[in-house]
């Protein structure tokens, strides 16, 4: 496992050391000691959560607030994603800013997406599969989020905007200016 630093605090990029043979290969995705030694930060994981979505798909940006906020370890199982964390924490130096990476099966890459922060993805192969751990339960009285395409972040989605797929939830999402007073991750 080799780790670098993101330029958000507590965001982390986890490359993974995969054994290639004639069968195909093998890699730990995760293992808690080694993580915790590599990032210094201690996280239990209590919570997966798996998706399926085709090309132009944006999920996010998503968050849980309070209480139930949660760190999340994303990587990709099958395709490929440009994978998007956004700092929420108010006393954080990279507040407001995001940091995005393309995750997929061939790179076998993973994003550790600490508490205080939203995330999303936007699938850049015909067909992605998104697998993500979270050291918190889901719970939907706690539910926020920011419109993806808010100018204030600076993102630079990959593909043309008349080929993104998003929820109708995720359409009307506010933008951060608007949610910046009621954020709270205790």
């Amino acid at each position: 496992m080799h780790v670098e630093k993101t330029p958000l605090s507590g965001c982390w990029v986890i490359h993974d050391q995969r054994l290639n043979d004639g069968r195909g290969y093998f890699f730990e995705s995760y293992n808690k000691k080694r993580f915790a030694e590599k990032t210094g930060v201690e996280v239990d994981f209590v919570q997966d959560n798996q998706s399926s979505s085709q090309r132009g798909v944006i999920r996010g940006l998503h968050f849980q607030t309070g209480a139930h906020a949660q760190a999340k370890l994303v990587r990709v199982m099958q395709g490929s994603v440009l994978d998007v964390a956004v700092d929420l924490r108010k006393d954080s130096p990279s507040f407001g800013q995001s940091f995005s990476i393309v995750l997929s099966e061939d790179n076998g890459t993973q994003l550790f997406i600490p508490r205080g922060f939203a995330h999303g993805f936007e699938v850049l192969s015909e067909h992605a599969v998104f697998f993500y751990k979270c050291d918190n339960y889901y719970n939907k009285a706690s539910e926020g989020g920011i419109y993806y395409n808010d100018p204030a972040l600076s993102i630079v989605w990959q593909t043309p905007p008349e080929q993104h797929i998003l929820s109708e939830k995720d359409q009307q999402l506010p933008l951060l200016q608007e949610v910046v007073n009621t954020l709270n991750f205790a």
